[in-house]
C-alpha cells in the first residue's frame, strides 16, 4: 500500500474524532487568526481553495471573513465531515494533482497537510499551487518543524490514533529547505512566522507559516 493510500485510509478512520478535536482550536490561536485575516484581505473575497481541509474549520473561519472558499481533501470521510459541520463545499482530491483549472484562484491555504508528503511530492504540491493561482495570488502554508525529541527534518510514524489502527507519517520540515523548494516552484515567499505551541490547545510542536505570492 503506497503512502497516499495509507494516509487516505487513516484519515477516513478518524474523521469524526479529529473534527471534534480540532474544530474549535482557532479560538485559542491568535497568530493563526491574524494570518488568516491577512490572507482574506489579500485575496479580496476569493475564490480560495483550502488544500488538505480536514473537517473544514480553517475554511469556515475564512468564510466568516467573506471569502468564497472550497475545501479539498484526500479523505472522502473528511470531506463529508467538513460539509456536515460547516455547510461548505469540500471535494476529494490530491494536492499533487489539484482538480482546479490553471490561473483560477486568488488564494490557497494549506495547514498541516504538506507534512504527509515526501520531498518530491511536496515539490509537486508547490508546483500545483503555483499553477492554480492567478498572477498576484497568495498562498498561506503551515507545517510542524520539531516535536519534543524529534528534530527539524525528523519523521514520526503513528500506528494508533484514538483506538484506530492507522499508518501515518508526520514529517517535521525545515523552513529553509521549504523556502528553497517554493521558490524553485515559481512562488515568492513574502513572509515567514515561526512560533512555539499554545499549551493545552494544540499538539505541542514548533510550527512555521509561510505567506507566498505568485508573481
Amino acid at each position: 500500500m503506497d503512502e497516499l493510500t495509507r494516509t487516505r485510509r487513516s484519515y477516513d478512520l478518524v474523521a469524526d474524532r479529529y473534527s471534534a478535536h480540532v474544530s474549535g482550536e482557532l479560538a485559542g490561536k491568535p497568530l493563526d487568526r491574524a494570518l488568516l485575516a491577512a490572507l482574506a484581505e489579500l485575496t479580496a473575497g476569493g475564490p480560495v481553495v483550502d488544500v488538505g481541509c480536514g473537517p473544514g474549520h480553517v475554511a469556515a473561519h475564512l468564510a466568516g471573513h467573506g471569502i468564497q472558499i472550497v475545501g479539498l481533501d484526500l479523505s472522502s470521510a473528511m470531506c463529508a465531515t467538513a460539509l456536515r459541520d460547516t455547510g461548505l463545499p469540500a471535494v476529494v482530491g490530491d494536492m499533487t494533482a489539484l482538480p482546479v483549472p490553471s490561473n483560477a484562484v486568488a488564494g490557497v491555504v494549506c495547514f498541516y497537510a504538506l507534512i504527509h508528503l515526501d520531498t518530491a511530492h511536496r515539490m509537486a504540491a508547490y508546483q500545483e499551487c503555483a499553477r492554480v493561482l492567478r498572477s498576484g495570488g497568495y498562498a498561506l502554508v503551515a507545517f510542524h518543524t520539531s516535536d519534543g525529541d524529534v528534530p527539524v527534518g525528523g519523521v514520526k510514524a503513528l500506528t494508533d490514533w484514538w483506538g484506530h489502527e492507522i499508518d501515518l507519517t508526520f514529517r517535521f520540515l525545515d523552513p529553509v529547505a521549504e523556502v528553497r523548494a517554493i521558490r524553485a516552484a515559481g512562488l515568492d515567499v513574502i513572509a515567514r512566522l515561526d512560533r512555539r505551541p499554545h499549551t493545552g490547545i494544540e499538539h505541542p510542536s514548533e510550527r512555521s507559516y509561510l505567506l507566498l505570492r505568485r508573481p
